[in-house]
């Protein structure tokens, strides 16, 4: 086929997938925003819209089809939601659940964050995507890729590619998108209140205990979150045995990186102009925010209605830390919480917060999967 031929299958839209390719991998390397897998995403958005490109399969009239490499790989992990489930297991390998553990009611803070997802569920609904499309959307409000990826995969959702783009893109942009809900929502007599840390001695076998009982009554409460919770919670076990101390490095950091970067080209498979050039792919952008916006809602006002009650006050802020973009929001809340006053420090109690919320995410994921059928 001649360059000419070639040039005559360039349409407006690969040129537009281009320029969000290059605006992906500005972001990731000029920015630094998730770069591990924004800039992995941004060059396959590039890759898969030159045309007839042979890295996505291809059918030439009177000819075989062609088999793409992506294509291959998400066949391989994506498909089957290898991917995502072997990115959990580094993810469980990276998170200490000692400060959540020396304060369990930060559970409490995890499970209201995830409120978004459900609200962002009957939102898409009421603006015409199917329910199964409508739950993969939700989902991106758990500030989790590897859940978006795994429940919208599950669904088979055409919207993949969106979906998985607005979920790391918001994850991102948690410093920018989180600090002026919060300040909406909350007085500034709030924001300076002070929590004191007592960090309770936890013990190993806590520690070790705490993944396989997580895995047990989370598998009791929604089954179909028992691969989700497991991988991350297997992940965390290899961390806290004591005894695989290389397995948990190398799951931290050769497995993590290396499973992040094919899934982010991989995922260049649900980018190809056609699909993702749709009225359809801005609603689904502008639904994550809703999504991210009412997560923090959500986290903040429970603590808030928890101050109802309580003596000893929580600062609001904690709430928003407990949506599952982990470190990030934890590291919002206490650096809003310096800026208020530069003696209070919130980290520990926003961590707690942050990995509970990690957790949740994941349950919530699979109640999802458990009341929606495929």
């Amino acid at each position: 086929m001649s360059v000419l031929e070639t040039l005559s299958n360039i349409t407006w839209q690969s040129v537009v997938m281009w320029v969000i390719g290059a605006i992906l991998i500005y972001l990731a390397i000029k920015k630094e925003m998730e770069p591990t897998l924004l800039l992995p995403i941004g060059f396959g958005a590039i890759l898969v819209n030159l045309p007839l490109s042979g890295a996505v399969t291809q059918i030439y009239e009177g000819l075989e089809a062609e088999i793409g490499v992506i294509d291959v790989l998400f066949n391989a992990g994506i498909a089957n939601e290898l991917f995502p489930l072997l990115l959990f297991i580094g993810i469980g390998a990276m998170i200490d659940f000692g400060p959540l553990l020396s304060n369990p009611k930060m559970l409490l803070f995890g499970a209201a964050a995830q409120f978004g997802i459900f609200f962002t569920l009957c939102m898409a609904v009421l603006f015409g995507f199917g329910l199964q499309d409508a739950a993969s959307i939700a989902i991106i409000g758990a500030a989790d890729g590897p859940t978006s990826i795994f429940v919208a995969n599950y669904y088979g959702s055409q919207y993949l590619g969106a979906i998985v783009v607005a979920a790391y893109s918001y994850m991102a942009l948690v410093p920018i998108v989180q600090p002026p809900v919060i300040r909406l929502i909350t007085t500034r007599k709030e924001r300076l209140i002070r929590m004191k840390y007592a960090p309770a001695d936890v013990s190993k076998t806590v520690r070790i205990l705490f993944p396989i009982v997580v895995t047990v009554i989370a598998g009791i409460v929604a089954p179909r979150s028992v691969a989700l919770i497991g991988f991350l919670m297997f992940g965390n076990l290899i961390r806290e045995c004591g005894v695989l101390n290389g397995l948990s490095n190398t799951a931290q950091n050769v497995l993590a990186n290396l499973v992040t970067l094919f899934l982010g080209i991989t995922i260049a498979a649900r980018m190809q102009a056609k699909d993702f050039i749709t009225v359809q792919t801005l609603m689904i952008i502008g639904l994550g925010l809703f999504a991210f916006v009412f997560d923090t809602v959500g986290g903040v006002l429970f603590a808030k209605f928890l101050n109802l009650f309580s003596k000893n006050k929580v600062n609001p802020m904690i709430g928003a830390a407990g949506i599952s973009a982990f470190p990030m929001s934890a590291r919002v809340v206490h650096k809003m919480g310096l800026t208020e006053d530069p003696q209070n420090f919130l980290l520990m109690h926003a961590v707690g917060a942050n990995v509970s919320g990690q957790i949740a995410s994941v349950i919530a994921g699979g109640m999802i999967l458990s009341f929606i059928a495929r």
